[in-house]
């Protein structure tokens, strides 16, 4: 191991000499308080060292010493529930050791020792195992079974395996490869951050991650295993988005990193995510979910190692066969942390002096998403769909960080100050946003949700798209140019709006919709649009015809809960009811 000493402080960017020996990403211990860092820059002997902690009170001559190993996450039971910094180190338990504040230096395993866990096995004595083989299950929460692996790099004839409550540093089982070496397993393995987790095959996604927010199940759906950008000014919800998502998100795992975010939103999630209600389970949301808290105060360096460890961990989830879905919050913020660094340096500056690779490094997160076939025996299926927060400063999204994050995404979903500031949320702006996993998941919602359900998302479509057109012929001569269709168009596109993509997540009946209510209640709106055009044609009155006590029913239709759907069949009788007895009255 490379050990030298300090020969330059500044700020997060420690620069030591006498580290010949060491190498790329090498974690490294600054100073004799054992300072966590990681080697970013060699250069001759001098090694530049981002510091994941404080480095206020260090100078030249401490010492410095390379652990010969890169950044790596533990992975094994007990990641579920938990609360981890940037680089894994467990939150709850270091207040428990010292306090409101971390502590320098503080070394704690990311994964306790102490607790036990009732390992199960799946394989005997003799069996032939290879990468990514389960050979033992774990009951880590009441709703995630934990499978215990076999290392990517690890294959051969299981010599011995033990059922019993065990630490995860206990060996569970020894296999002996070909050569006549054994390798013992225990019940964690170690992983580099930086390090994509291996996989059998990359596969097309074709289904959605159905996330019971209407705006986007129907007009702009994410894959499962699909890659999203959520980009927004101050105030336009990015944030509640994403609390949305990891709540109803069709998804086994929730990873949810806080990346460099106000402390109090982490707080929100920290006091909300344990008291909400799963749907999925009945259990607390928590039984489901991993958090990486990283608020703007904590060390700028971290900021960058959060998205790498989140990721990381969503992975080896993958690697189980479950659907993971990690919400990155905000990537902006690691830019920035990226940008410093650069910085610091002195490399090239890029275009806002971001670092010229900031597109690649940025790519490299969304790329580790997708659907594969995991490693192992019984081919199983995980996926990782990962979704980023951009906070463009004032709303501008041609800055390079958007600009590189919509060149990797395939689904946008742009948020609109205008929108939020009157109070429509989520304040997804329908005419900037697109989705193009939307071709390849049509045969799955034509089959799973209704034959006619891209004929409605693209009719609504248009009807908005049209409304967007009248609005400015609204403006410069006024709403009495249009014609009677032109009125009743921008009136369904109200109620497209309003009755429709408007939806309250504080409500307990409209916070989720599942695709069946969808489909019911884009189908009542667009009826009102169609038979109120055919109306029209018959003689009828427009003021009547805007105010038909169907509307109030319609526009209430979102209340209506998940095991009272029935209810719409009788909304969309008075709806042809009403019209019909309304044409009548005309012809009269």
């Amino acid at each position: 191991m490379a050990k030298g000493s300090i020969i330059k402080v500044a700020g997060p960017l420690i620069v030591a000499g006498g580290m010949q020996d060491a190498r790329m990403f090498d974690v490294v211990r600054v100073s004799n308080s054992r300072l966590v860092g990681e080697i970013i820059e060699l250069r001759g002997d001098k090694a530049s060292i981002q510091v994941y902690e404080e480095t206020a009170g260090l100078g030249p001559g401490e010492p410095v010493e390379s652990t010969g190993a890169p950044l790596s996450v533990e992975l094994g039971p007990g990641l579920i529930e938990s609360i981890f910094d940037g680089i894994q180190r467990p939150l709850t338990t270091i207040y428990e050791k010292t306090g409101d504040r971390i502590k320098r230096g503080v070394e704690v395993p990311s994964l306790s020792r102490e607790r036990l866990w009732d390992f199960v096995p799946k394989v005997s004595e003799g069996d032939v195992v290879g990468p990514g083989d389960v050979i033992g299950t774990v009951r880590e929460t009441v709703v995630v079974e934990h499978r215990i692996m076999v290392p990517p790099t690890v294959s051969g004839t299981v010599v011995s395996i033990e059922q019993g409550e065990y630490p995860v540093d206990k060996v569970v089982c020894v296999i002996k490869d070909e050569q006549g070496n054994e390798h013992q397993l225990q019940m964690f393995q170690r992983w580099p951050v930086r390090q994509g987790r291996p996989y059998r095959e990359k596969l097309a996604p074709k289904q959605p991650m159905v996330t019971g927010q209407r705006v986007i199940d129907t007009f702009f759906p994410i894959a499962s295993g699909g890659v999203a950008a959520v980009p927004g000014p101050f105030g336009s919800g990015k944030t509640v988005v994403q609390h949305q998502l990891a709540k109803w998100a069709d998804a086994d795992i929730i990873v949810y990193v806080g990346c460099g975010e106000r402390g109090n939103e982490m707080t929100d999630v920290l006091m909300e995510f344990p008291e909400l209600h799963d749907p999925r389970t009945g259990e607390s949301l928590m039984k489901r979910t991993v958090l990486i808290a990283n608020t703007s105060d904590m060390p700028v360096a971290a900021r960058e190692a959060s998205i790498y460890t989140g990721i990381t961990i969503a992975e080896y989830y993958r690697d189980m066969g479950y659907k993971v879905a990690i919400m990155a919050d905000s990537t902006s913020r690691w830019a920035e942390a990226l940008r410093e660094m650069s910085g610091r340096l002195e490399e090239m500056p890029g275009e806002e002096g971001y670092p010229a690779y900031l597109s690649s490094r940025i790519a490299e997160f969304y790329e580790r998403a997708g659907v594969v076939n995991c490693l192992g025996s019984d081919s199983r299926l995980g996926s990782i769909s990962a979704i980023g927060a951009v906070s463009p400063p004032g709303g501008d999204i041609s800055e390079p960080v958007s600009q590189a994050t919509l060149r990797i995404v395939k689904v946008f979903w742009g948020l609109s100050a205008q929108l939020a500031y009157s109070r429509h949320f989520p304040a997804i702006d329908w005419l900037q946003s697109y989705s193009l996993y939307v071709s390849s998941m049509s045969e799955w919602f034509d089959e799973n949700v209704g034959a006619d359900w891209n004929v409605l998302r693209q009719k609504a479509m248009d009807i908005l798209q049209r409304e967007s057109e009248l609005n400015e012929i609204v403006r410069l001569v006024g709403i009495d140019a249009l014609s009677r269709e032109d009125r009743l168009t921008m009136e369904a596109a109200r109620s497209i709006r309003e009755d429709y993509l408007h939806q309250n997540a504080f409500d307990d009946v409209d916070t989720y919709t599942s695709l069946e209510k969808q489909h019911l209640m884009l189908n009542l709106v667009l009826q009102y649009d169609k038979l109120g055009h055919q109306a029209l044609k018959d003689g009828a009155s427009l003021n009547v015809l805007l105010s038909l006590p169907v509307r109030d029913q319609i526009a209430r239709a979102k209340y209506i809960e998940e095991k009272d759907l029935q209810q719409f069949e009788q909304i969309e009788k008075e709806l042809s009811e009403q019209m019909a007895q309304l044409t009548q009255e005309e012809g009269r």
